[in-house]
């Protein structure tokens, strides 16, 4: 039987939850809207030719898609010290509140034209997302008792922050970037970043009783290295392992939106609208758009289901997420036989793959955030979240390492393949769903 948790009426609610939680979701909401106004741009900028009044570095797609690979995936495994730094000596609140003086920096630095400031501002952005991201996502669990209800609908309310910036950030930098200058699109991002970190700062109030360190005595941390595991802990931790090997192939797939798909919208889609050439960062909103209005559609389904009897765990969300994200590619291997018999490909092949992309993520991803904060110890909390964020980063290579292939073997064999390998793994993790269901121990339902 599923518990109930009453609020407290000392506890400060804002439509029915934690006061704390709205400030996180706008403090996130500015960090993506950063984050995802410079991921617009990035590729793009990267192979823009040298000469003309928009300049770029004049890169090869195989050059622009290693290094944005390798950006991406430090990104994320910087999540790993940035959730050891909050467990052992910062607090989550103030690992934040570092890593967004961190992306401030970075991001106001890439505003800067010349190629130094470029690699020293992703080198800072790495910092700072290995600081804030795991730990917010962290805190947003800490609002919630153990046994409240609310709780996955929170992570839902967080994850709209997270689109919302991701929507508007690539109408708003990639198009002041592509139309003007892409260091002026870069600026914006920073700009969006100072108001998350003031957003976050005078949030503080609101968020007194989360993600603070634990003050422990020598002794209690002598004890503490010598508590062991017990064995439904490391039962549900085998479980998160799995789910990180998913997260991988999820990633893998789904983030040739920032690189190959992104150079496939500028370089081969015929992107005319009436006379007017629709910019290609402005395809990086499509997901973010389609989440916003598809999350309730989605959420309601798996509720029903719930309601039914016949509740779906995260392990088999995350799966059929991998399944129907991967037939969004099937939609990109007709966009590839139609360029090469025109020479381009058509809008609505974008449109379509993209639908279907966020569709998986909605049953994918949300679920994942809420999902570690049930499994992992208490003790582990922090690290496990920066765990989850590393097999992101993994998965961000791996598609990395996929579009530079394609260069090789072309985009319609690559898309093809990313389908199949999506659909055979799917299938399989669904096949064992019953042994891995037994491991969680009901962690789900607790």
């Amino acid at each position: 039987m599923t518990k109930v948790y009453f609020i407290p009426d000392s506890e400060k609610t804002l439509f029915g939850h934690p006061a704390g939680l709205f400030v996180l979701f706008f403090t996130e909401l500015w960090e993506r809207f950063s984050y995802y106004g410079m991921r617009a741009l990035f590729t793009i900028f990267l192979v823009a030719e040298t000469t003309g009044q928009n300049k770029g570095f004049g890169w090869t797609n195989e050059e622009a898609l290693w290094l944005y690979g390798w950006y991406t995936m430090l990104v994320y495994l910087a999540c790993i010290p940035g959730g050891w730094i909050a467990d052992n000596f910062l607090g989550q609140k103030k690992t934040v509140m570092l890593g967004g003086l961190m992306l401030c920096l970075g991001h106001g630095i890439l505003a800067f034209d010349s190629e130094i400031s470029f690699y020293a501002g992703c080198a800072f952005i790495i910092l700072g997302v290995g600081g804030l991201k795991p730990n917010i996502s962290s805190m947003v669990g800490g609002l919630y008792p153990k046994g409240d209800i609310r709780r996955d609908l929170g992570f839902y309310i967080f994850y709209m922050g997270i689109n919302l910036g991701a929507f508007f950030a690539p109408l708003l930098c990639g198009w002041v970037g592509e139309t003007y200058n892409w260091h002026y699109g870069f600026g914006l991002a920073a700009v969006g970043m100072i108001i998350g970190q003031f957003v976050y700062y005078f949030g503080q109030p609101y968020l007194d009783k989360v993600g603070n360190i634990k003050k422990i005595s020598a002794d209690q941390k002598k004890e503490l290295k010598k508590q062991k595991l017990t064995q439904i802990e490391k039962d549900r931790i085998k479980v998160l392992l799995i789910s990180f090997l998913m997260i991988i192939v999820f990633w893998g797939a789904f983030e040739q939106a920032g690189g190959l798909m992104n150079l496939y919208a500028k370089q081969k889609t015929n992107r005319f609208l009436m006379g007017w050439e629709v910019p290609a960062s402005w395809f990086q909103s499509l997901n973010a758009f389609f989440i916003v209005t598809l999350a309730v559609i989605i959420g309601r389904i798996w509720m029903k289901l719930k309601i039914k009897g016949n509740p779906a765990s995260s392990i088999f969300k995350i799966a059929v997420g991998i399944l129907i994200m991967g037939f969004g590619f099937l939609f990109m291997r007709f966009a590839a036989s139609e360029h090469e018999l025109f020479g381009y490909s058509s809008m609505h092949w974008l449109v379509l793959a993209y639908l279907f992309h966020t569709i998986g993520e909605l049953s994918a991803s949300p679920v994942s955030l809420s999902f570690i904060t049930k499994l992992a110890p208490d003790k582990y909390a922090a690290l496990m979240m920066g765990l989850f964020f590393a097999a992101s980063g993994m998965g961000n290579m791996l598609a990395a390492r996929i579009g530079v292939n394609a260069e090789a073997v072309g985009e319609k064999v690559t898309f093809t393949g990313i389908f199949i390998f999506c659909t055979l793994f799917a299938f399989l993790i669904i096949a064992i769903l019953r042994p891995i269901n037994r491991l969680m121990h009901r962690a789900e339902y607790t």
